[in-house]
Parts: C-alpha cells; sequence; structure tokens
C-alpha cells in the first residue's frame, strides 16, 4: 500500500494490516496481575548470586549477634594471664589475647556492639535525613530554603572529628561511667548527629523527581491531599535511591565505630566490639607476637562490612531499570 503525499517524490510504503498481523512477542497478557518496581526488583534480586551470598553473609551474622551462645561457651570475660598470647589449641581455635581473653569467644560476642551501632544508627539517619528530606522536596519553599541551608552546614564539618568532639564531651559529662546501652547510645547518637544530610539530600532529589509525575496528578485529581500525596506514593517511588545508600551506610557506621573505639573514644573499654579488641592489639604489630589476636577482629569486620556492600550493590542493579535491561 502506498501513502500518497501532498507533495511528490515523498511516497512511501505501507504494508497493511493484513500482510502484517500482531504477532506473538507483541501480545499484551491481560491475564497477569500488574508488577510494581519492588516486585520487578525481587525478581532480579532472587536470581542475583551477589545478592545471595550477601543475604547469607548477612544472615549469619544475624544470628551470631542474637544466639552467640550458639557458636561459643566460653565466657569472653573469663581471662587468664598465664594464657597471654597463647597461640590456638583444641576449644580455643583464635588463641588468646594479651590478658589471656579467649579471643573466638571475643570475636562472637563482639559482633553484638558493633553490629548493634550499625544497624541503630542506620535506622535513625534514615528516618531523620528521609523525613527532612522529603518535606524540603515535597513542599519547597522556605522550608526547602532552609533545610538545605541546615543541610550544607552540616556537610561542612569533618565526619570523624565532630563524632570525636561530641563523645569526648559525653565522655565527660558520664565521668567515663558508661555501660553497654550508654556506651552504644552516645556512639549512635554522635553519629547520627551528623549523618543524616547525605540522606536528606538525596531524599530530596528523588522527591522532586517524582513529585511531578502523572499518577501524582491522578491522585490529586480524585482529592487526594498534599500530604497523602507525600506518604502513598511521592516517598514510595523515591525511596530507592535512600535503600541503595543505607545499605551500604550501614557497613560504614560499623566502620565508624570501630575506627572511634580504636581511637579510645568510641564504646568504652568494658564493652566487647571489635573496634575495642583491634585497638588493644595494635601494639602486637611491632611485637610480631600472635599477630591474629589483631587479624581475627579485623576480619570479621571486614566480612561484615562486605556483606553490606555486597548487598548495597545487588539492591542497586535491582532497583535501576538500566541496569536490568543491560
Amino acid at each position: 500500500m502506498t501513502n500518497n503525499p501532498p507533495y511528490p517524490g515523498q511516497e512511501r510504503y505501507v504494508r497493511s494490516l493484513e500482510e502484517s498481523p500482531l504477532q506473538e512477542v507483541d501480545a499484551v497478557d491481560t491475564e497477569s496481575p500488574p508488577t510494581s518496581i519492588w516486585g520487578d526488583a525481587w525478581k532480579s534480586l532472587r536470581r542475583n548470586p551477589m545478592f545471595i551470598v550477601s543475604a547469607v553473609l548477612i544472615a549469619f551474622i544475624a544470628v551470631v549477634v542474637a544466639f552467640p551462645g550458639l557458636f561459643t561457651s566460653q565466657d569472653p570475660t573469663f581471662c587468664e594471664l598465664s594464657q597471654s598470647l597463647e597461640h590456638g589449641r583444641s576449644g580455643h581455635p583464635f588463641g588468646f589475647d594479651k590478658q589471656g581473653c579467649d579471643v573466638y569467644s571475643r570475636v562472637v560476642y563482639g559482633a553484638r556492639a558493633s553490629v548493634a551501632v550499625g544497624v541503630l544508627t542506620t535506622v535513625f539517619v534514615v528516618f531523620i535525613g528521609g523525613v527532612i528530606g522529603a518535606m524540603a522536596g515535597f513542599y519547597g519553599g522556605w522550608f526547602d530554603a532552609i533545610a538545605s541551608r541546615i543541610t550544607d552546614i552540616f556537610f561542612a564539618v569533618p565526619f570523624v572529628l565532630a563524632a570525636i568532639i561530641v563523645l569526648q564531651v559525653i565522655k565527660n559529662l558520664s565521668n567515663g561511667t558508661q555501660g553497654f546501652v550508654q556506651g552504644v547510645g552516645s556512639v549512635v547518637l554522635a553519629l547520627v548527629l551528623f549523618g543524616w544530610p547525605p540522606i536528606a539530600r538525596i531524599m530530596r532529589g528523588a522527591v522532586l523527581s517524582v513529585k511531578n509525575s502523572e499518577y501524582v496528578d491522578a491522585a490529586t485529581a480524585i482529592g487526594a491531599t498534599r500530604r497523602r500525596n507525600l506518604i502513598r506514593h511521592v516517598v514510595p517511588n523515591a525511596a530507592a535511591p535512600v535503600i541503595v545508600i543505607a545499605t551500604v551506610s550501614l557497613g560504614i557506621y560499623i566502620v565508624a565505630e570501630a575506627t572511634l573505639s580504636y581511637l579510645g573514644l568510641g564504646l568504652p573499654g568494658s564493652v566487647m566490639s571489635w573496634g575495642n579488641d583491634i585497638s588493644q592489639a595494635q601494639s602486637l604489630i611491632r611485637g610480631g607476637r600472635n599477630v591474629g589476636v589483631l587479624f581475627y577482629p579485623a576480619g570479621a569486620l571486614g566480612l561484615t562490612v562486605l556483606s553490606f556492600i555486597l548487598l548495597g550493590e545487588a539492591v542497586s542493579e535491582a532497583l535501576d531499570p538500566k541496569a536490568r535491561k543491560r
């Protein structure tokens, strides 16, 4: 069939519908339920080896944190100086530290404080930064201007240096008498105070790109309020980049706790954590005696952080449609 244009020389041939029937690949399955970005992401994650490996490692770490008694029967606080820096033997595979404490049991029980700091910090940072960023991006105006300037101020402060100052102030106020809860709470507070700005900025940008979408206009047309649009439509569709950053940040906050404890300003020395054990074993590097006392908690720390980074990478690929197509 020839399509005759109004000007000569512009003729083009168009096949009729009978000559080019609808192919099976072009057919639309009207029986299957509609999918969402989260459903597509879950289908992609289930086929991703990186996600499976990281999920298994994180599940294992969670079991160690929740039930350390399943992995060791030794008391991590029981120490004998006569066993100082002895190498591993039956029942004590990692040997003993400088105080004669079992290194393996301390690595197992030390996971609780380190992971608790990472999880709690991530939860509060995502909540505070997510709320501020979502409201700034959605409502705009004076609130956006004030929130953006406050975020810029916090961005100008070095993260670790600010956490050190806050922890030093808390330590002076408490006179150095902190237990597990107080110690973990102090570190979480210091990290949250200066950890929310990146989440706020990412959430603000995601909300700005989502709030003018067609489905938001459709919800407004049928009577949805701005608050309902923000909670029910905008935030769920803008949360993908925040979830990715939060997954990776969890591992970063665990490292931050270890760094602060290594400097002697993180968790109290009486609280078992990977950071405290690394700090106490640093002097063994120069002496060259049983350096595994340092490497075992450092290895557990590195494996945990790697697990969350791999999980964040897998989630990022699953939530990115372009990555799924590649």
